[in-house]
């Protein structure tokens, strides 16, 4: 199967944003989780059919923006049109990647060709998310191993590689269809690239470690809903905090931006949080969105407040949202905060993670992060190496209500408990507030958005390892192997290509 290359300029380049654009659909919620498979087939058809490695890296690059556009589409009424520049400018990412599909799949590939294929195409698209990954470009947000978050076997083969071992996976499969499809010759090599990938997948399945069970955890989770007023937004979760009372609880939780004045400076605030600790005899975990009055600047802090007041363990959030929490070079793009929601004072940035040790005889170990840092799986491992045993990210997504980001945003945190094997809390203050055991499950029912309600979860705590803990991004450096290795391998090929030998003119007659 080939597109023909003589269509429109006009209408390949449409079709490559649309076709970039179709992998958006697998995200949304678990329905559509079996899409991801098959959703890059499209693109992949057009651009191994482009007649140069111009065209295909051009149509990897509108494919891209394609992409972006619409896995972050609700950040549209915070950015406005600066998010058609975004998208053009990180579907560059994909241009090489256009380029390495046409010269593995274009044509009439071989045997080994398209073999080789398997490996290299979806080692190229993990150098994309990669570098997309580094914080400044906006983060691990919209992975492509991330729409698989409810599906149990994936989970399972998060625990041994991560994230990034399910969107190898993905795009693996996603390969073996266009070959299948598009090189007839080559089908012999897709069943074996198939049978190939269930293999390793049911081997993963039965020899990788499983967490061990550890008793229960009794977690209350505490949602305000859409309260914008911090004063009152206080009083709403202090209300909701209160009926939780008798339920012999281990640790509250409330949302990012839960409290919105510094407790030093507002010591009535602290009493009042300690004054709650006692009746619901359980430690609160809260988040101050507020100017410190030790350090200069704004922080976003989880801290932890106990019968006594604020017990002392407190994190910083370390990674930011860009033009969300900071303006990246403000000075040049400072422009943005009128075109959008951007902020209009960067937040400061706390210098290390934390695991907090709640007082009493278990001794539980919690690892905060705060909102767009579940999305970042070295946190969440680094948490849990340093002893975290239960995980909690703090957020809001109130800009986001009634669009796919809280559904989103919540799905990651199945994903790191899957990969870290230990619990992981997903509160907010309105949003999706939900909770997932240690192999990616959900526990009991989440609180959807807008809903004003405390919920109390009983948590399966665990211990033992994953191998994503003890091995970390191995995929990563298996994929940059594998490019390696091409890259060698062309290499040698071109030293060995016979340097034809220079024209000899004809020599002149007598007559000229």
């Amino acid at each position: 199967m080939r597109i023909p290359v003589g269509l429109s300029p006009w209408w390949r380049g449409a079709a490559a944003v649309a076709a970039g654009a179709l992998p958006a659909l697998a995200f949304p919620g678990p329905a559509l989780w079996w899409f991801a498979y098959v959703a890059l087939v499209p693109w992949m058809l057009l651009v191994r059919s482009a007649g140069t490695a111009r065209r295909a890296a051009l149509e990897g690059w509108l494919g891209g923006a394609g992409f972006v556009l619409a896995v972050h589409h609700w950040l549209m009424p915070s950015l406005h049109v600066f998010i058609l520049v975004l998208a053009a400018l990180f579907g560059l990412l994909w241009a090489p990647w256009g380029v390495l599909v046409r010269a593995m799949l274009g044509g009439t590939p071989s045997l080994s060709r398209a073999g080789a294929a398997l490996l290299v195409v979806p080692s190229g698209w993990l150098m994309i998310e990669l570098v997309r990954s580094w914080e400044e470009l906006g983060g691990p947000w919209g992975l492509l191993g991330s729409s698989q978050w409810q599906v149990a076997p994936a989970l399972r083969l998060a625990s041994v590689g991560g994230v990034w071992l399910l969107s190898l996976l993905v795009v693996a499969v996603n390969t073996v269809v266009t070959v299948f499809v598009a090189v007839r010759s080559a089908r012999t090599a897709a069943v074996s690239g198939a049978v190939g990938c269930a293999l390793l997948t049911g081997g993963f399945w039965l020899w990788a470690p499983r967490p061990q069970p550890a008793g229960t955890l009794q977690i209350a989770v505490v949602q305000p809903g859409l309260v914008d007023d911090p004063e009152k937004r206080f009083a709403r979760e202090e209300q909701l905090t209160r009926r939780l009372a008798g339920q012999d609880l281990d640790l509250v939780v409330w949302g990012e931006s839960s409290v919105g004045a510094d407790l030093v400076a507002r010591p009535e605030l602290a009493a009042r949080l300690a004054v709650l600790s006692r009746e619901v005899r359980a430690d609160v975990l809260v988040n101050v969105d507020a100017r410190r009055s030790d350090r200069p600047g704004i922080f976003k802090s989880s801290v932890l407040v106990g019968p006594d007041g604020p017990t002392g363990d407190r994190y910083d959030k370390m990674r930011l949202v860009p033009f969300g929490e900071y303006i990246p070079l403000r000075a040049v793009l400072g422009w943005a905060t009128s075109v959008g929601k951007a902020a209009d004072e960067d937040r400061r940035r706390g210098d290390e993670p934390v695991v907090m040790t709640l007082p009493g005889g278990r001794g539980l170990r919690i690892g905060p992060l705060v909102c767009f840092e579940s999305a970042f799986p070295d946190m969440s491992r680094k948490l849990v190496r340093d002893g975290a045993g239960l995980l909690i990210t703090q957020s809001a997504t109130s800009t986001f209500q009634r669009s796919w980001a809280p559904e989103q945003h919540a799905s990651l945190a199945a994903l790191r408990a899957a990969e870290t094997g230990r619990p992981t809390v997903h509160a907010t203050l309105t949003g999706v507030s939900a909770v997932y055991g240690p192999d990616g499950g959900r526990i009991g029912a989440p609180l959807g958005t807008d809903r004003s309600a405390a919920a109390v979860y009983r948590v399966p705590a665990a211990t033992g390892t994953t191998l994503y803990l003890r091995l970390g991004d191995w995929p990563l450096y298996g994929a940059l192997a594998v490019l390696a290795a091409l890259c060698g391998t062309e290499g040698v090929r071109a030293l060995r290509r016979p340097v034809p030998e220079p024209a000899v003119p004809l020599a002149r007659t007598a007559h000229g």
